[in-house]
């Protein structure tokens, strides 16, 4: 007991400790933007009494799961040990390095796997969100609550654990001190509870917005499939690209407000 109290004592006090904990709390923000879009969308679509309750229990879950994923940091690096090799040839490139890695780890199947739930859920919504016939999927323009709560914990919680994976692997990398990565998780899940009611009310109020989560959410899915073939994608061109289209965006969005503002009230039909 004195030795634990002993080594939180020095990192209390070592300057390393505290740059690592301040570099890895955004770097979780960072990586926890995904989880948060797809927790405001998805309860968007809850009737308004329960959207709350939703939000703050799908963070909960994302906050116990790495919690618990961190307490098992030797089983959380075995998941990096390949387990499946492609049983045909890959094609390579000039250098001779094959175009994908022809073998996959645990961690690798569970990012295929959640990036082919993303594309396919992002992709269903747009279409539905541009089909003119009322539909009962996420973001139907008639605005009925048709996701059930069980259902909507439920997908929150299975892309959870993807993106819980991903962000205990990215601490595991970044410090080896087991405090500073939980003190780390709690603080940034912390914020990701405090930005989720402001915006879903956000995308809510937005619909025009709706359409950009859900490509950035394609975007993200696309980025994990390429992850669990080996192909790397430097996560700041896409969060560079996703910032441009935001901030062109909101520009649109102060445009239509002037013009809506610039127009004169209307009287009614007037006779001749």
């Amino acid at each position: 007991m004195g030795d634990v109290a002993g080594g939180l004592a020095t990192l209390l006090v070592s300057p390393e400790a505290w740059i690592a904990l301040v570099t890895l709390i955004v770097m979780e923000v960072v990586l926890g933007v995904d989880n948060l879009v797809f927790v405001a969308l998805l309860s968007n679509k809850l009737p308004e009494a329960t959207r709350g309750r939703a939000r703050r229990i799908g963070i909960g879950l994302a906050l116990v799961l790495r919690l618990v994923l961190l307490s098992g940091i030797a089983f959380i690096v075995g998941l990096t040990k390949p387990v499946l090799v492609l049983p045909f040839p890959v094609p390579s490139l000039a250098d001779g390095h094959t175009m994908v890695d022809p073998s996959f780890s645990w961690r690798d199947l569970i990012l295929l796997a959640g990036g082919l739930f993303l594309v396919w859920k992002a992709t269903s919504e747009i279409h539905h969100t541009v089909d003119p016939e009322e539909t009962t999927d996420l973001l139907d323009k008639k605005g009925r609550a048709v996701l059930s709560f069980g259902a909507a914990i439920v997908q929150i919680l299975a892309l959870d654990v993807v993106f819980s994976i991903d962000s205990i692997l990215t601490a595991v990398g970044m410090t080896e001190h087991l405090p500073i990565m939980m003190a780390a998780v709690v603080i940034a899940v912390g914020l990701m509870l405090v930005a989720a009611g402001p915006l879903a009310r956000f995308i809510h109020d937005n619909p025009s917005v709706v359409m950009l989560a859900l490509g950035f959410l394609l975007l993200i899915g696309a980025t994990l499939i390429a992850e669990a073939f080996g192909v790397h994608v430097p996560k700041g061109y896409i969060y560079a690209a996703m910032a441009f289209s935001g901030l062109v965006e909101g520009l649109n969005m102060v445009s239509r407000r002037k013009r809506q503002a610039g127009k004169p009230p209307s009287d009614g039909p007037t006779l001749h």
